[in-house]
């Protein structure tokens, strides 16, 4: 039955929230975890659930996130109808950009068409969590469903921050309002005590999905977004039911985190490093896999006890890394990273070929792709001298650091 599905992988937003690290890139190839990017997630969990035909509708700055696709997830057979297939705006349906998540899916009509698929599966590419597709489409099967759902329980005062769902006893969605501000969402069937928040996971019978879409784009008042337009709009006419998520990391928690802003990424990255992570990457039940470049073995030097060590305490390193008589703690570090000697870096995230200079302090922080931190650096201790630098900071107190290019072309912060 999974062979009969089109996954379809929305990657075109611009990432505003995240914002300055997508200055240059595409929210899904924003690095995470170390090793990966952000797609590499939900591309893993279309892997693991044995999904074989995949759609990524790209828009904005996808240079880096079409390499990134093209050099480590080419690794299907077309000779068996297998396929990852990046799919920019071609304006076949409408002379626009895709203008939502909606509309990114009704410009690629014929694309859907010609696969003949009996089931489309819209994803976000964006979303830290693992689940199992192929269980989700067996639940929208035998509950004869026409639209499924995915609904993550969530507590009453998050629902101002998600769409939220009104269910009956048999988890038929009845009711639907997207980031409620009164103070009494509908509860949940699944839990009387918890609200069911939409996950932004979608199984659609792919004729119902494709009159959604072109009732959708003939209304001059919608938005084009399925959350906000198309599910409400199907309530009465489709039968539109709940998948209560499944959770597969073997905790006691259902961990699944929407990185849409600079806070959320830096605490879902902060969350690899605890002892026993509520996000497991060491899963060989259900690896993430993605684009490992050639890189030596990270490395550790200088073991001056009482002067100067390379150590790494809670934290993970990447290949090609070197703690040259630094010290790391509760951090990650991508690949190419180098911290030197007499400098400390802690709960921060070093994304690729950062280098952190001599007798640097560096805490709380997000580092962005090739800054160079001058030596004897201070980051995260004083807002208003991080301010007055031209650092962003976020809500939360994270410093951000990126660089820019001079007109030789070196990198500058």
């Amino acid at each position: 039955m999974i062979e009969r599905v089109l996954a379809i992988l929305l990657a075109g937003g611009a990432g505003e929230r995240l914002y300055p690290l997508t200055r240059n890139t595409a929210k899904p190839a924003v690095p995470f975890g170390g090793a990966y990017r952000l797609i590499d997630v939900t591309l893993s969990n279309c892997i693991n659930s044995k999904i074989r035909r995949i759609y990524i509708l790209t828009q904005y700055k996808a240079l880096e996130l079409n390499r990134h696709i093209r050099e480590g997830w080419q690794i299907f057979s077309p000779e068996l109808g297998e396929f990852i297939e990046l799919v920019p705006p071609m304006k076949r349906m409408r002379d626009d950009w895709y203008l939502g998540t909606a509309d990114a899916v009704y410009q690629n009509i014929p694309s859907i068409v010609g696969e003949n698929p009996e089931f489309c599966l819209i994803l976000a590419a964006d979303h830290i969590y693992k689940m199992n597709y192929a269980d989700m489409l067996a639940w929208h099967v035998s509950h004869k469903a026409d639209i499924t759902v995915a609904t993550i329980q969530i507590r009453p005062e998050e629902a101002a921050r998600f769409g939220v769902a009104a269910l009956d006893q048999q988890g038929r969605i009845v009711g639907f309002e997207e980031k409620p501000r009164h103070g009494s969402p509908p509860r949940s069937p699944f839990n009387p005590e918890m609200v069911s928040a939409s996950m932004g996971i979608y199984i659609f019978n792919t004729p119902v999905l494709l009159r959604a879409l072109l009732e959708d784009a003939a209304c001059e008042s919608s938005t084009h977004d399925f959350g906000r337009d198309i599910l409400p709009r199907w309530l009465d006419r489709a039968r539109v039911v709940a998948y209560d998520f499944r959770d597969l990391n073997d905790k006691k928690v259902s961990y699944w985190r929407d990185v849409g802003t600079l806070d959320a990424y830096y605490e879902a990255n902060m969350d690899l490093v605890a002892v026993t992570p509520e996000f497991n990457l060491y899963d060989r039940n259900w690896p993430i896999r993605t684009h490992q470049p050639q890189q030596p073995p990270a490395k550790f030097v200088f073991a001056q006890v009482g002067r100067r060590m390379g150590i790494a305490l809670d934290s993970i390193v990447s290949a090609g890394c070197i703690i040259s008589g630094g010290r790391v703690i509760r951090s990650l570090l991508s690949p190419g990273v180098r911290v030197n000697s007499y400098s400390e870096v802690e709960n921060s995230i070093l994304l690729h070929n950062v280098e952190i200079g001599r007798y640097s302090r560096i805490r709380n922080a997000i580092i962005d792709t090739g800054t160079k931190i001058p030596e004897g650096s201070l980051i995260g201790f004083d807002p208003e001298q991080d301010r007055a630098r031209g650092y962003h900071i976020t809500e939360r107190g994270v410093v951000v650091v990126t660089c820019d290019q001079d007109s030789y072309g070196n990198m500058v912060i």
